[in-house]
C-alpha cells in the first residue's frame, strides 16, 4: 500500500484510515465449555477481516453494578480486528449474536479510528 501524497501540505504522506474494532469476551481460561465459542468467534472475525489479534494471557478485570445494585465481576480477554470502516448494523446484529454465544447480558464493542502507515 503506497500512502497518497498529502495534497494541504505536498509532502506528508497520508495513509488511508482504518479502524480498530475492540471486543471484550469472558475468559475462556476457567473451563472448556468456551473454547468452542471462541473457536467459532475466531473463525468468524479471521473469515470476515482477514486476520484477529486476541489478548488472552492476562485477562483483564471487568466490574459493573446489577439491576440489583450489587456488583458483580468477571475476567474478560480482548480480540481486535482491523476494518476499513465500521460497519455499525453488522456489529450491532454480530454483538447480540455473541452475547446469546457466550450467554451474556451484553458485550461491549467499541470502534477507534487509527492510521496505519
Amino acid at each position: 500500500m503506497t500512502p497518497e501524497q498529502n495534497p494541504g501540505t505536498g509532502s506528508e504522506p497520508e495513509y488511508p484510515r482504518t479502524v480498530l474494532v475492540q471486543i471484550l469476551l469472558p475468559d475462556a481460561a476457567d473451563g472448556e465449555s468456551l473454547n468452542e465459542q471462541f473457536r467459532q468467534t475466531r473463525v468468524e472475525l479471521v473469515d470476515k477481516f482477514h486476520g484477529i489479534t486476541v489478548y488472552q494471557r492476562a485477562p483483564a478485570r471487568g466490574a459493573w453494578r446489577n439491576p440489583e445494585g450489587e456488583v458483580e465481576r468477571d475476567d474478560v480477554v480482548m480480540v481486535e480486528v482491523i476494518a476499513g470502516e465500521f460497519d455499525k448494523p453488522w456489529w450491532r446484529q454480530y454483538r447480540q449474536l455473541l452475547a446469546e454465544r457466550f450467554e451474556q447480558r451484553e458485550v461491549h464493542i467499541r470502534a477507534l479510528s487509527i492510521d496505519v502507515p
